[in-house]
């Protein structure tokens, strides 16, 4: 690994640049940072979920989830630099069968509720997708090796079944959308 930092503020940030993981400096608002930032904030509302009680099952995929997303960062941050892991994909499609097989079907669009975990895995799952528009967005200008978009796409998926699985866990339930509700409103 690299240095280590031993000073927290360097003052080199303070007009508005920053420095990537191979020493060039590009605006803090390039699509780049704008990419890698978004993962970070995703790992730590994922940290978040992780501060509540989890299945354990729940509980080792999220820390895994971590690790990747820490990867994932690095990747973005260091152009050219490759450290996902080739199975990652495959890994998060594993999990999303195991935790969705005993669910039920849905028929209506889930609100965004529940226990904190719950509500907190939905909010990881909407900071994944801007992640994943964010890395799209970067990948128009630059060529990105590897499994980026898919991994995060993937993410998605599972981050709301997640947070399906920890809704019958925690007994809150789910709270379906009611598109009635709207029709009826405008009605009167």
């Amino acid at each position: 690994m690299g240095n280590r930092l031993s000073k927290i503020y360097t003052r080199t940030g303070d007009t508005g640049e920053t420095a990537l993981g191979d020493g060039s400096r590009v605006p803090k608002d390039s699509p780049r940072v704008e990419a890698y930032g978004s993962v970070d904030e995703l790992n730590s509302v994922i940290g978040v979920v992780l501060a509540c009680a989890l299945p354990d099952a729940v509980r080792e995929c999220l820390i895994d989830v971590q690790h990747d997303l820490f990867d994932l960062g690095s990747e973005l941050a260091v152009p050219g630099y490759r450290a996902l892991k080739a199975d990652c994909v495959d890994r998060l499609e594993h999990r999303l069968d195991i935790f969705n097989a005993d669910l039920p079907y849905l028929k209506e669009f889930i609100l965004p509720s529940g226990s904190m975990a719950v509500a907190n895995s939905h909010l990881a799952r909407t900071i994944c997708r801007r992640a994943e528009r964010r890395v799209l967005t970067l990948s128009r200008e630059v060529t990105l090796e590897g499994q980026s978009l898919k991994y995060l796409n993937r993410l998605s998926d599972l981050l709301f079944v997640i947070a399906r699985v920890l809704a019958r866990q925690d007994g809150v339930g789910e709270v379906y959308w009611n598109s009635e509700r709207i029709r009826g409103q405008a009605d009167t």
